[in-house]
């Protein structure tokens, strides 16, 4: 099962997809987790440290993919997740989808794929041109991570415009969206109004999540000795039981831009205001 995930940039898409990693195997799966950013500091919290990219192995080998091995480029992390960071060009320069494409046809001629039981990209920011749309072309499912805010469920809107256009062409499915540390969900509530799509899982504001990525830890391995962690690891563990279930998942319809702006701009300019109790009904409710 390959999964793709999305989401705009500084969601905390990471963070939640190490812990995913991490959830999927403790679920008994071998799982590979890829990153693709120039950052490369996608499994930081399954390793530690800065793990060396694709591309820095390539330019040490001068670019003879024969000369590269499986252990030159794939690390263990945290929970036996298997990790490996595409990297990508100088700021200004290249195309990083062309980096993540690289990085597929290194791993498939090293024969990687066919090791695992889950390969996970964690992908570039709420960018969503062709290059960095490349992952959707070999996922399974897309998984987006939002938040209860206006400009991640825009983001939102426009991966899921390439889920449908990738959709065209193979058997992509967006599996929900995931809402990661946010308060409350009437926005993203409003949003799937819309556009019809699951929600996988709504992580609930815990600074821990926050506190880990700087850490360099999972939530599963902070766990480990502070056990007050444990119900956070299970949002975890429901999401990758629900995956492991193989959902239907959707091919979503995505808003045009403008209505989509209409729509969450009313939701901050009209706010829903709870009725008003009319005396009648304030004496029936003193009387029970």
């Amino acid at each position: 099962m390959k999964l793709a995930v999305y989401g705009k940039g500084g969601i905390g898409k990471s963070t939640t997809s190490c812990n995913i990693s991490v959830a999927l195997a403790k679920r008994g799966k071998k799982v590979l987790q890829i990153g693709c950013d120039p950052k490369h500091d996608s499994t930081f919290t399954l390793t530690g440290f800065l793990i060396p990219t694709i591309i820095d192995t390539l330019q040490s080998k001068d670019y003879h993919y024969e000369d590269v091995w499986a252990e030159d480029v794939i690390y263990k992390g945290y929970g036996g997740v298997d990790c490996v960071e595409a990297g990508g060009p100088p700021a200004g320069a290249g195309c990083g989808g062309y980096v993540v494409g690289e990085t597929v046809k290194l791993l498939k001629e090293l024969n990687a794929f066919d090791e695992y039981d889950v390969i996970l990209f964690d992908v570039l920011g709420d960018v969503v041109c062709g290059g960095f749309a490349a992952p959707l072309n070999y996922a399974d499912y897309c998984m987006i991570v939002t938040d209860n805010g206006f400009d991640a469920l825009f983001a939102a809107n426009r991966i899921a415009a390439s889920v449908r256009e990738k959709a065209r062409t193979h058997p992509l499915r967006l599996a929900g969206l995931i809402g990661n540390r946010t308060a409350k969900r009437d926005l993203i509530d409003k949003y799937i109004e819309s556009v019809p799509m699951p929600v996988l899982e709504v992580l609930p504001l815990i600074e821990d999540i926050r506190v880990s990525r700087v850490k360099g830890k999972t939530l599963f391995e902070m766990a480990e000795s502070d056990p007050s962690l444990n119900y956070v690891c299970d949002y975890y563990l429901n999401v990758a039981d629900q995956i492991l279930a193989r959902p239907e998942g959707v091919v979503p319809n995505d808003s045009p831009d403008r209505e989509l702006f209409a729509l969450l701009s009313d939701f901050y300019l009209n706010p829903t205001k709870p009725p008003v109790p009319t005396p009648e009904e304030e004496l029936d409710l003193m009387m029970v």
